[in-house]
This record gives structure tokens, sequence and C-alpha cells, in this order.
């Protein structure tokens, strides 16, 4: 079956969406992160769609063709979150899947914490559940064999603090050349990069992601192809940077989201989550990032992919994979 292209319209928020499968099919939620776009999950609709399920990925707001807003409050998890609950409004079918990555994944995990009565499974690439209480909880898991405090206070998650800091300066670095920027994060992952500091641990001290300007390096046609850099650029170029980085400037707002349910985070649901093996800066396999969430999940199914950060493109196979074996087995959430 082919992707097609829809959109829902509320009087408060517009969403923007790709969809694939029959409208009489099992409901899965696909939400990406930064920076990034429905299309991030091209490889998982079809399949999925051609399975026989009705897959559905969304602009979230400030990106692609879904409404973009001009203050930093406007993308805390309380809106974004009653954004994907207008969207399953318009396009639900009772309790659905919710697959989460990046910044999407802080999105499922509210969605099953806050609005259980939507969600039959969460599955999360790459960000494990701790990420929606905002950067300061994630501190006490960075790995300090890797990051000394002295060294590198806040470890891999020092690029978080610099847009608090300097919001503008990161905001006018990566307007500068959109699709430069494309093609410099779209890249898959590096072995080599094991048990070594991410550069995002320095970004305060070197005033930006890259010091100023942004290489130019060869497109990675094992990620993304040159059209799909193209569309990605010229939606971030159309749009800018600031409701894009304005996810990262809600951490206080976000926690105080997460007080709402008195301390009780336990999922019983079907959980799954993929690790990306090469993931440096959220890193699960050698760090003790994933530990909160296999407390409060119980039933946890967890995946090993030998990947970077951008998993569901690198390695679609893999994922979708992953993703329709959990499904068929522990999600019991197959077409009738």
């Amino acid at each position: 079956m082919e992707i097609e292209e829809g959109v829902v319209k509320t009087e408060r928020h517009t969403s923007a969406y790709l969809a694939c499968g029959p409208l009489s099919g099992p409901r899965v939620y696909f939400v990406h992160g930064w920076p990034e776009l429905s299309l991030s999950w091209r490889h998982q609709l079809k399949t999925l769609g051609n399975l026989g399920f009705r897959a559905v990925a969304p602009d979230m707001r400030g990106y692609g063709n879904s409404s973009v807003y001009d203050s930093h409050e406007d993308y805390a998890q309380t809106e974004i979150v009653k954004d994907m609950l207008e969207l399953h409004d318009a396009t639900g079918d009772g309790p659905a899947v919710w697959v989460g990555h990046d910044w999407g994944s802080p999105v499922v995990w509210n969605m099953a914490l806050h609005h259980p009565e939507r969600v039959h499974a969460i599955a999360s690439l790459c960000v494990p559940m701790g990420f929606e209480e905002g950067v300061e909880a994630l501190i006490p898991y960075v790995n300090r064999d890797i990051y000394p405090e002295d060294e590198y206070p806040k470890g891999q998650w020092d690029y978080q603090y610099f847009y608090q800091e300097s919001f503008s300066i990161a905001q006018k670095e990566m307007e500068a050349d959109p699709y430069r920027l494309v093609k410099v994060l779209f890249r898959k992952g590096d072995p080599a990069g094991a048990g070594k500091p991410s550069n995002t641990a320095s970004t305060r001290k070197n005033g930006g992601w890259f010091g100023g300007e942004i290489p130019d390096l060869p497109i990675d046609s094992d990620v993304i192809t040159d059209q799909d850099a193209n569309t990605f650029s010229a939606a971030l170029e159309r749009n800018g940077f600031f409701g894009a980085n304005s996810w990262y400037m809600n951490h206080e707002r976000n926690y105080q989201y997460t007080q709402d349910l008195d301390g009780d985070k336990r999922l019983d649901m079907p959980v799954l989550f993929f690790h990306g093996e090469y993931d440096y800066v959220c890193q699960t396999v050698n760090s003790s990032l994933a530990d909160p969430m296999r407390s409060n999940c119980s039933r946890l199914k967890e995946i090993n992919i030998k990947s970077g950060h951008w998993m569901a493109q690198e390695k679609p196979m893999e994922v979708s994979a992953g993703l329709v074996e959990w499904l068929s087995g522990e999600a019991d959430y197959w077409i009738s």
C-alpha cells in the first residue's frame, strides 16, 4: 500500500500526518523526535501498512506542515500530549500502540502514564522512561567512567544546557544551513565511538554544536537519500528552529507534569524498548540509564540493535521486524 497524507484540524492545533494501511486496521502511531518529520517513519509505515495495520505518523508541533508556535511554553509535554489526544480522537479506534523515538519517546511514555485508556502498548527507540521528567533527572545516570564529573559535570547532556543558556545562538547556527545540518546529523552509528565522550558533552565549552560553522559532509546513504535530505531541510528552512529547539526549553514544566502522577510511574501494559548499541548520547547499553524503565515496566521486552541514534532509518528492517514480532507476540495486537 502507498503512504498517504492527512490532516487533523481543531480549534487549538493542526496535525499533518502520513498514514499507510487500511482504515479498518489496528492503529499504530509513530512519533518522531528532533529535528525530524513524519517521513522518518517511512519504512515502518509501509511495512505495517502492508501487513494490515493502520500506521499513522504525525508531523509534531513545530515541524513539517503541523502548527508552529512562537513561545517556548507551547512546546511543553502537556501541550504535545493534547495534540496526540486530538489526533487519536480523529483517526483512532480504541486503545492503540504508540511508538516513539528521540523527543517522540517522552510523548509516548506520557501517553501511557497519563492516558492509559488510549494505550494498548508502547515502544520506544533509544530513549527510555525518565526523559519525560526533564534533563536533571538524567544526570545521576551519567557514566562517570566516560564522563568524569570534574570535566563533564552534565555528561553527554551538556548540549541541552546550551539551549537553555544560549538559545538564540543555537537557533542561528542551525538556521544558517539546514541542509548541511541534516547531512551532519543523519549518519549511521560508529562502533569506534564506544567508551569515548560524545561531542554533545562539550557543547557549551565549544560555543555551540559546531563551533560556529556546520561542516559540509557527504550524505550518508545508509540512513537517508538526497531526496530525503532535501525534504527534511526544506521543512526546517521553512519553519526555522525556534519550535524544534523549544522542546528543550520546558524541562521544569515537563517535570511538573510528571508530578500529577503522585509518584506512580508503574506500567503494566506491554512495553518494547530498542537499545541503539552505537548511540553514544542515549547510551543505554553500557550505563544505568534504562534502570528506571526496568523497575517500572512489568511487561518489558528489550532488543539491542547495532545502530546509532537514527535507528528507524539506519536499520529499518531490524526495527520493523522487532516491532512485528512483538506486536504478534507479547503485545497481543494483531489483525483480526
